[in-house]
């Protein structure tokens, strides 16, 4: 295995929202990216998806740990070099942009802030970005509220792609855009990985959407992350009662009958108030006292690439049911406008 590209050791997000409480966003999060590969990220809301994605930019300063890329630390001060390598396309395309600038303001103003051509190429350097996003030069001159939602977040693609960056986090890119129009972002971001030589880490929430343009899963729960494995792996065997239950919440898709999915027991605890032992145990069907409640499991390798935080990841048979759809059926926001390089 050739040496990650990014590496992520000890991570912590720690936030003070009052005197004596601590929210762990993240809490000690160890993981890899190696070059070209997509890396989904996946969890439910609040377990810490999202602050883990702008710490790596560099948006956050964590509480601990530390980021390296190609062994080079990344902080506490980074460079301007090393902010352009890792950018960030935001969830919600409207909010991210800046709604009184036009497009070639937005997409001159890095290049010229960050000299990435002379000033006499900002022009050319523009209208290609903006082919390479599937928009054309036309759209120089609009504000994002001209665009649609699939529109506006091409332009922030472009916009992050304008510093020719090597490592690009999104940031659940479609969970804001229609159904009809995910596919074509979605097929975007693969054209440009393989044109570009992009290597994606994909926060996500839809696994369905996961298991067809990732190439490894990391699950998270509570700031922390539970298991990592190949992507037709885990799906096929995941090993973690956690991404058991994931896998289990996604809809069937059977003719002739309503959607079925069975929702995990539960909810997450606070990250301020934290369960002793392993974080998932008052949701766990496998857990056992005293081990689950007084110990946690820490991320162990049971395989070759395969990475559970469970006691009983690698002894105990995996009961997940894996639904159709995440076995490999065709889900509508990946199967439309196959190849699509505009918005219906």
């Amino acid at each position: 295995m050739p040496e990650p590209l990014l590496e992520v050791r000890g991570l912590s997000m720690h936030y003070h929202p009052h005197r004596h409480e601590v929210l762990r966003a993240v809490d000690g999060v160890d993981l890899t990216l190696h070059k070209g590969e997509t890396l989904a990220l996946v969890g439910e809301s609040g377990c810490g998806k999202s602050t883990l994605g702008r710490c790596i930019v560099g948006l956050e300063t964590p509480t601990e740990g530390s980021v390296r890329y190609e062994g080079e630390l990344l902080w506490p001060k980074r460079t301007a070099q090393q902010r352009r390598r890792i950018q960030m396309v935001f969830q919600d395309p409207y909010s991210s942009l800046n709604p009184r600038m036009s497009v070639r303001q937005t997409l001159s103003e890095l290049l010229r802030v960050h000299k990435i051509v002379p000033r006499d190429k900002i022009e050319a350097r523009c209208r290609e970005l903006l082919d390479l996003v599937g928009l054309g030069a036309r759209a120089l001159d609009a504000h994002p509220r001209q665009f649609s939602g699939g529109q506006r977040q091409r332009v922030s693609i472009a916009r992050a792609l304008a510093l020719e960056p090597e490592v690009l986090v999104a940031d659940e890119p479609v969970s804001a855009l229609d159904v009809s129009v995910q596919a074509t972002v979605l097929n975007l971001l693969e054209d440009l990985q393989a044109q570009l030589g992009l290597t994606v880490l994909l926060i996500a929430h839809n696994m369905a959407v996961v298991r067809h343009v990732s190439d490894r899963v990391a699950v998270m729960y509570l700031g922390r992350i539970v298991e990592v494995a190949p992507v037709n792996e885990l799906f096929a065997d995941a090993r973690h009662p956690y991404t058991q239950g994931l896998l289990r919440a996604v809809p069937r898709l059977v003719p002739g009958r309503a959607s079925e999915a069975v929702s995990m027991a539960g909810d997450p605890p606070s990250p301020i108030d934290l369960p002793s032992g392993c974080r998932f145990h008052p949701r766990c069907p496998l857990a056992q006292e005293p081990l689950c409640h007084a110990e946690d499991p820490p991320l162990t390798e049971g395989a070759p690439g395969r990475f559970a935080a469970c006691h009983f990841a690698w002894t105990a048979a995996p009961s997940a049911h894996v639904p159709e759809v995440a076995q490999g059926g065709s889900p509508e926001t990946i199967r439309a406008h196959r190849g699509s390089r505009a918005d219906p």
